[in-house]
């Protein structure tokens, strides 16, 4: 499981589809919103939105992170003309915002724009998952930062095997909701079934306030399981994932994102050090993690250029796409000193990918780039187990004698890592 942010604007799209739906009609929310970045035509804009010329609105950032009203970033009860003028004076400004868990630096380009609603209640709810357990939490004292009175809070958990109509929702809830328990529970149980339903990890209304007796969602930060993109796609719409504030993706990044969000498989990039000389082309999440901290083990952490993955059985074509965006980042520059580059192309015994079908892609785009990585003295280590592995390594090893780049080649009987240490002792320094 990877759990990803997604911003405000898609969680209340999502519930706003998804909330009729589960709660058989009793909870209906209209996401009145429009997300505004740097090139979205603003007077397009209002014309397919004239609410936005006559209601009240409320902006502010949706980039990930919270606090916005405590880092003056939450504009409440203004006009059209007023926001827009708000919005300008932010957009593509570097800030920094000041969290629970520190300062972030980063820039500001995404704002999310909504009708305001007048209220006086305000209401707590999270819904959180675990290995065992689901567990909803919930409170009256909703809007504030929710650790200052998390006594407050009463939770219901929730076993990975049970319905959430198999649980009294009603009666956890406190009783000072007085004739709004009913509805609380309905809401709570629509949420549950479309955290469920819609590949959730966490999901937080605070605060949620009534609007003619329904619960309405002020404001909301979730996460979802992004391994289901692929079996999700209807359910989620157009959905992409941003980067954490502070932390904006390259291009190549973005590229291999579209990639991953075509296929049922898993195909992840995080460039770390474009000039670095060490290289990870790593076939499964959890090998990817253990050649990256070994890279780090053996003192080479300033060296290493990447962390990602590719596992699920990929095509041809995307293991091909894939492998090329490393291998052209890979072999834009020589290194300053003269020293040789290592491609790692590791993972470990797989259970149904077929190691010569995606060692296919491979080879393709590195005869593509047999020219690059010569240039750039690049050194290939592979070591991989599982179907079709001898055939897959034959094809590495004979690819190596063919272009001329060196290619050494490792099957299961080498301890996974162990082209790492192969690699670099004695030849990264």
């Amino acid at each position: 499981m990877a759990q990803k942010g997604i911003r405000e604007y898609d969680a209340k799209r999502m519930m706003a589809k998804a909330l009729p739906k589960f709660s058989d009609g009793k909870i209906k929310f209209e996401a009145s919103q429009v997300l505004i970045g740097a090139e979205t035509d603003l007077v397009k804009l209002a014309a397919e939105n004239p609410w936005l010329t006559t209601d009240k609105l409320v902006a502010k950032p949706d980039q990930l992170f919270g606090k916005r009203g405590l880092n003056n970033l939450l504009y409440v009860n203004k006009s059209w003309s007023e926001v827009q003028d708000w919005i300008k004076e932010r957009m593509n400004k570097t800030v920094t915002i000041k969290q629970t868990t520190g300062e972030t630096k980063g820039e500001l380009n995404q704002f999310l724009v909504e009708k305001f609603i007048p209220h006086e209640e305000e209401y707590y709810i999270a819904i959180t998952t675990s290995r065992e357990y689901d567990t909803i939490h919930f409170s009256t004292k909703g809007g504030v930062n929710i650790e200052d009175v998390w006594d407050t809070v009463v939770t219901l958990d929730i076993p990975i095997m049970k319905e959430i109509e198999d649980m009294d929702v009603t009666s956890f809830l406190p009783d000072e909701l007085g004739s709004r328990k009913e509805i609380v529970a309905d809401f709570i149980m629509a949420l549950y079934k479309m955290v469920v339903e819609y590949h959730f990890v966490y999901l937080e209304l605070n605060p949620f306030t009534f609007v003619n007796g329904s619960p309405v969602a002020l404001d909301a930060v979730a996460k979802i399981d992004d391994y289901a993109s692929f079996q999700c796609a209807e359910y989620w719409g157009e959905l992409k994932f941003p980067s954490p504030f502070g932390l904006e993706k390259t291009p190549e990044e973005e590229k291999v994102d579209e990639l991953d969000e075509r296929t049922g498989a898993s195909l992840k990039l995080t460039i770390l050090n474009p000039a670095g000389r060490i290289w990870n082309l790593v076939a499964g999440g959890g090998a990817s993690v253990i050649y990256a901290d070994t890279v780090v083990d053996l003192g080479y952490h300033e060296e290493l250029a990447n962390y990602g993955e590719y596992s699920g059985n990929p095509t041809r074509e995307l293991t091909y796409a894939y492998t090329k965006t490393v291998l052209d980042l890979m072999t834009r520059k020589k290194d300053p000193q003269g020293r040789p580059k290592f491609l790692l192309i590791g993972g470990g015994i797989a259970n149904f990918t077929d190691v010569a079908k995606t060692f296919t892609g491979i080879v393709q785009a590195i005869t593509e780039y047999k020219d690059k990585l010569i240039e750039t003295d690049v050194r290939i280590f592979v070591r991989r187990g599982g179907p079709n592995y001898v055939e897959g390594l034959n094809i590495m090893k004979n690819l190596g004698e063919k272009i001329g780049v060196p290619i050494e080649v490792y099957g299961p009987e080498t301890h996974m890592t162990k082209i790492v240490s192969l690699a670099l002792d004695k030849k990264v320094g």
